[in-house]
C-alpha cells in the first residue's frame, strides 16, 4: 500500500501546473506597480482622517520614546484603527506575539459588541493596548508554576499594525510584547526593544563625541536573508520524519545533487517562480520590502532577501516572511521547509543577518566612504564591534544555538561554530598598519581588465564576500551568517546589540578622557582604534573558515569552538559571560535563567522526537521493506536452485541485506533503550550532552544503514519518497 501511495504521489506531482494568483490590478484591468499597492494592508496613522495633526504629533512622540501614551490618545488611536480595519474588511483583531517557541502566537477576538440589543463593532483603548494570554502554557523555563497563569501582551507602537488575509476573512494584527505577571520578558521582542533603547543612548553619545552633534537618535538595522526548501506536499506527507521533525532523518543521496553547481542562481522553474511572485505580492501588501529572489546552492533550495529596516521591525517582518512562505506554499501544493538541514548531504539553510547602525540624520556608521583610511569614526566603530565579538564570542555563539543549526555549523556549507570576524584585505591592511605604526597607502580604485571592450568596466570592491565567516564585513555592514533559517532573529540581534553596547560604553569613557586631555577628535578616535583592534586581532580571520587548518589555528589563538547546542547553552550558567546581558540592560538575571531552561528543554524535546521518529520509521517501514524483499530473493533463489540456474547474485544480495537489516534492527533497539534509560537516570544537562555526543552519532549510523538498504531494495519496493523525488520532481 505504501509503495502504491509513493507511486501515486509521483504521478500527482507530474501533473501539477503553476498556480495563478490575483495580481493587483486597477479599475481598467491594468497591472498595478508595486509602489501603488505597497503597504496597503498596513495601518498608517499619517493617513488617518479621524486623527488631528496634534494627535499624530503626539503619537510620533510616543513612538520615538519621548513621551508615554495616555488614555485619551489611546482611545482616539483605537477608533482610528477600528475605522481603518473595518474599511479593509477585517472582522477580528489579535495580539500577535513571539513567545520562546521561536515562532509566533495569536488569539483572535471579534470586533463584535452590543449596544443594548444592537450589534456594533468596537475596539477599546484597553483592547488595543493590552491582552492577557495564558503565560503558563508557553515556554517559561520554570519561571512560572502551572497555576500561575497570568501573563500580558502589550502593544509595540514601533511596529506597524497590519491586516492578515485568509480564505474567508481578514484579521487586524497588533504586534505586541509578551511578559509575565511580574514583568519578566517571555518573548524575543522585549529584550530587542531594550537593546535598541540602549544602542540609542550609547551610540548617540559616541556620535556627539565623534563630532556628529546633529544626531539625536541611533538605531540598529537589519536585513534578514531567508533560505528555504520547497518540496511537493504529496511527498511531504509521505515522510513521517518531515512532518514530525522538519528534516529527512534518512535517505540515500542522489548521484547528482549540487556538485555541478548548476542550481545556484539558475533559471527559476515556472511553478517555483509563480510561488515566489505570490509570496512577494502578499509581503508587499503588508509593507515588507522583499527585494531579491533566487535559486540557492542545493536542489530544491531558494532564498528571499529584503531591504534593511530597523532591527525590531525587521525581526517582526522576518516572522511574517516565514509565515507567508509556509502559507503560500500550500496554495501551490508545496511545503516550505525552514529547518536548517532538511536533507543530509546537500547544503542546509541559514539566515544571514545584515546588521548595521544608522542615525536619524541618514548616516550609516559602517559606511567607509571614499577614503576609509582617513575615516577615523568609521574605523573606530569597526574596531569597537570587532572587540565586542572577540570579548563576547561565547554569548554570541549561544544566541544562534539550536538543534537544527548543529547540523549546519562547521560543515562545508556554513560558518564554523568558532566566532571570528572577516574584515577583508583593504580594511585589515588599514587597521594593521595603524597598529604597527606603519603608513597605509591607498591604491585607489582598481579596474578589472576583462579583455572584452563590449563589457562595462568593473571597479573592484575594497572587500570580498567571505561566505565561510560567521561575522563578515561586507562593504557597509556586518553580515552575521551563523543564524539558523528557522530562528527568530530577535534573540541573536538583542545579544549582538548587548555585546556592542558593552564595548561602546567603554569607548565613550575612553574618548571623553582622551578629549579632556586635549587630543583632537581624530587623535582620540585613533586611540580607540589602536586600543580595540590591537586587542582583538586574534578574532580577525580572512581565510577559509571551512578548513581544518582554521580550527587548529583558532585553538592556538584561544578562540572558543562550541560544537553542540548543549555546550553553547551552558554559557547561560556562567555569570561572568552573561554579565554583559545584564549590565547592558537587555536581560534580567531571572530572564537569563529562563532562557537557559527553555533552550535546554527544547533541545531535548526536539531530539527525542527525532530519535523516536527515526526508530518508528525503521521498525515500521524500513525493516518490513527489507523483510519483504528478502522473501522475494529467497523465493527467487529457491526457484533457480530447483531448475539448476546460477543464483549467486541473489545470494550475495540476500546476504548483504540480511546483515544490514540485522544490524539496523539491533542498533535501533539499542538507541531506543538508551534514550529511555538515560532520560530516567540523568539530569537534563547531562541528558542533553549524552544526546549530542552519543545518541546523535548513533542515529547517523542508523541512517547510513537505512541508506544502504534503500540502495539494495528495488525502487518500486521502497516505502517512502526518496531524495530524488523530493529534490528534483516539481
Amino acid at each position: 500500500m505504501a509503495n502504491h501511495l509513493r507511486q501515486q504521489a509521483k504521478l500527482t506531482v507530474y501533473g501539477r501546473k503553476p498556480r495563478k494568483c490575483n495580481v493587483p490590478i486597477n479599475e481598467q484591468g491594468k497591472y498595478l506597480k508595486i509602489s501603488q499597492y505597497y503597504g496597503e494592508n498596513v495601518y498608517n496613522y499619517h493617513l488617518s482622517k479621524s486623527l488631528s495633526l496634534e494627535d499624530k504629533d503626539a503619537l510620533k512622540q510616543v513612538i520615538d520614546g519621548k513621551r508615554t501614551i495616555d488614555k485619551p490618545l489611546a482611545t482616539k488611536i483605537a477608533n482610528s484603527v477600528l475605522e481603518w480595519a473595518i474599511s479593509k474588511g477585517a472582522t477580528h483583531f489579535c495580539h500577535w506575539f513571539q513567545p520562546l517557541t521561536g515562532s509566533t502566537a495569536e488569539k483572535h477576538d471579534a470586533f463584535l459588541n452590543f449596544d443594548n440589543d444592537r450589534a456594533i463593532e468596537t475596539l477599546s483603548a484597553s483592547q488595543l493596548m493590552q491582552g492577557e494570554p495564558d503565560a503558563s502554557s508557553f515556554p517559561n523555563g520554570g519561571s512560572r508554576a502551572t497555576f500561575e497563569a497570568r501573563g500580558y501582551t502589550t502593544w509595540d507602537l514601533t511596529s506597524p499594525l497590519f491586516i492578515q488575509e485568509s480564505t474567508n476573512g481578514k484579521t487586524l494584527v497588533i504586534p505586541t510584547a509578551f511578559v509575565s505577571y511580574h514583568g519578566d520578558a517571555l518573548d524575543t521582542k522585549v529584550p530587542l526593544l531594550r537593546s535598541d533603547l540602549r544602542i540609542n543612548e550609547v551610540m548617540t553619545k559616541f556620535c556627539h563625541l565623534a563630532g556628529m552633534k546633529d544626531v539625536s537618535k541611533v538605531y540598529s538595522t537589519c536585513g534578514a536573508e531567508q533560505e528555504y526548501f520547497l518540496i511537493d506536499k504529496a511527498f511531504y506527507f509521505g515522510r513521517q520524519d518531515l512532518v514530525m521533525t522538519g528534516r529527512a532523518l534518512m535517505g540515500s543521496l542522489t548521484s547528482r545533487n549540487q556538485q555541478l553547481e548548476d542550481h545556484y542562481f539558475g533559471m527559476i522553474e515556472d511553478r517555483v517562480l509563480a510561488y515566489m511572485q505570490e509570496v512577494e505580492i502578499e509581503l508587499y501588501k503588508m509593507g515588507i520590502p522583499a527585494k531579491t529572489r533566487h535559486n540557492e546552492v542545493a536542489p530544491g533550495q531558494f532564498e528571499l532577501a529584503p531591504i534593511f529596516k530597523d532591527a525590531n521591525v525587521a525581526a517582526d517582518n522576518n516572522q511574517i516572511v516565514m509565515t507567508v512562505l509556509r502559507n503560500v506554499a500550500l496554495k501551490h501544493d508545496f511545503v516550505c521547509l525552514l529547518h536548517e538541514k532538511p536533507f543530509a548531504g546537500v547544503n542546509g539553510s541559514g539566515k544571514h543577518l545584515n546588521w548595521s547602525l544608522s542615525t536619524d540624520t541618514g548616516v550609516n556608521l559602517l559606511e567607509p566612504g571614499h577614503n576609509p583610511h582617513e575615516n577615523y569614526r568609521f574605523l573606530a566603530v569597526v574596531a569597537t564591534v570587532t572587540e565586542a565579538v572577540y570579548r563576547h564570542a561565547d554569548v554570541i555563539r549561544m544566541g544562534i544555538a539550536s538543534h537544527g543549526n548543529d547540523h549546519r555549523l562547521g560543515a562545508n556549507e556554513a560558518p564554523p561554530s568558532i566566532m571570528s570576524v572577516f574584515l577583508g584585505t583593504t580594511l585589515t591592511q588599514i587597521l594593521d598598519s595603524m597598529v604597527s605604526g606603519g603608513k597605509y597607502v591607498a591604491s585607489g580604485k582598481t579596474l578589472l581588465d576583462l579583455g572584452a571592450r563590449q563589457l562595462a568596466d568593473l571597479v573592484k570592491d575594497n572587500t570580498d564576500r567571505n561566505r565561510t565567516s560567521p561575522f563578515a564585513f561586507t562593504g557597509n555592514k556586518f553580515e552575521f551568517r551563523a543564524c539558523g533559517s528557522s530562528a527568530s532573529i530577535g534573540y541573536p540581534l538583542s545579544i549582538l546589540n548587548a555585546a556592542v553596547i558593552d564595548i561602546f560604553e567603554e569607548t565613550n569613557a575612553f574618548l571623553e578622557a582622551e578629549l579632556a586631555a586635549g587630543k583632537s577628535q581624530d587623535d582620540a578616535l585613533t586611540a580607540v582604534i589602536l586600543k580595540w583592534y590591537g586587542n582583538a586581532q586574534k578574532v580577525v580571520f580572512n581565510g577559509d573558515g571551512y578548513s581544518q587548518e582554521w580550527v587548529k589555528e583558532a585553538e592556538k589563538r584561544g578562540l572558543g569552538n562550541m560544537r553542540t547546542t548543549p555546550e553553547a547553552i551552558s554559557v547561560l550558567k556562567d555569570a561572568k559571560k552573561t554579565n554583559v546581558l545584564v549590565k547592558s540592560g537587555v536581560f534580567k538575571e531571572s530572564e537569563i535563567s529562563t532562557r537557559h531552561n527553555v533552550m535546554l528543554e527544547r533541545y531535548i524535546k526536539c531530539r527525542q522526537i527525532e530519535l523516536k521518529t527515526l526508530a518508528g520509521m525503521v521498525l515500521k517501514q524500513v525493516v518490513p521493506a527489507a523483510v519483504e524483499y528478502k522473501a522475494q530473493l529467497a523465493e527467487s533463489i529457491k526457484k533457480q536452485k530447483d531448475c539448476g540456474a546460477d543464483s549467486s547474485l541473489e545470494l550475495e544480495l540476500l546476504k548483504d541485506l540480511s546483515n544490514h537489516s540485522k544490524s539496523l534492527y539491533e542498533q535501533t533497539i539499542n538507541l531506543s533503550t538508551s534514550l529511555d534509560d538515560l532520560h530516567h537516570k540523568l539530569d537534563e544537562e547531562s541528558f542533553a550532552k549524552k544526546i549530542a555526543l552519543e545518541l546523535m552519532p548513533q542515529s547517523v549510523k542508523i541512517a547510513e544503514l537505512c541508506n544502504r538498504i534503500e540502495e539494495i531494495i528495488p525502487d518500486e519496493n521502497w516505502p517512502v519518497p526518496k531524495f530524488y523525488d523530493m529534490l528534483f520532481i516539481r
